[in-house]
């Protein structure tokens, strides 16, 4: 699934169908924020909607129920990932340096994040040692066994 970049009247329609996963031309009208666009401007965005693959339909009599085919996350990743190609030079931290600079995350959120995800890892280290543990006690015993028997030949 190759995702390309929407106008910003196609993002407004999948925000509404995103929030929605499938709907109607009807629900999709009644979900657009005001000032609402003509039914058959919405009818075109949601064509090339279809076209570009970010929905599929299915025919239900004369009409059209749309059915999100790309999930938000995977257009959010895919936009993330150009701001830091295309203004960040492909280094987050200079994208994180900004968001400093701007206050728009404080260095204490920084720390937070850190200790908790350092937290995740120490804990997912420890059950892997554990397990690793327990694998050199199997080994342990095994070995012993095997030169028992090397030794009773």
């Amino acid at each position: 699934m190759k995702i390309t970049n929407l106008t910003p009247a196609e993002e407004d329609i999948m925000t509404s169908l995103w929030k929605l996963d499938c709907a109607y031309m009807r629900d999709v009208m009644a979900a657009l924020p005001e000032p609402k666009p003509h039914q058959n401007t919405v009818s075109t965005y949601l064509k090339i909607l279809t076209e570009k693959e970010f929905l599929k339909t299915q025919k239900e009599g004369r009409i059209f129920k749309y059915q999100v085919i790309i999930p938000f996350e995977d257009y959010q990743n895919f936009k993330l990932k150009q701001l830091l190609e295309n203004y960040f030079y492909k280094n987050p931290k200079n994208l994180i340096e900004r968001l400093i600079e701007l206050d728009i995350i404080t260095p204490k959120d920084l720390y937070s994040l850190f200790e908790v995800k350092t937290s995740v890892v120490s804990k997912t280290k420890k059950r892997e040692k554990k397990k690793s543990a327990l694998r050199e006690y199997v080994d342990e015993i095994t070995h012993k066994k095997q030169k028992k028997k090397k030794n009773k030949k």
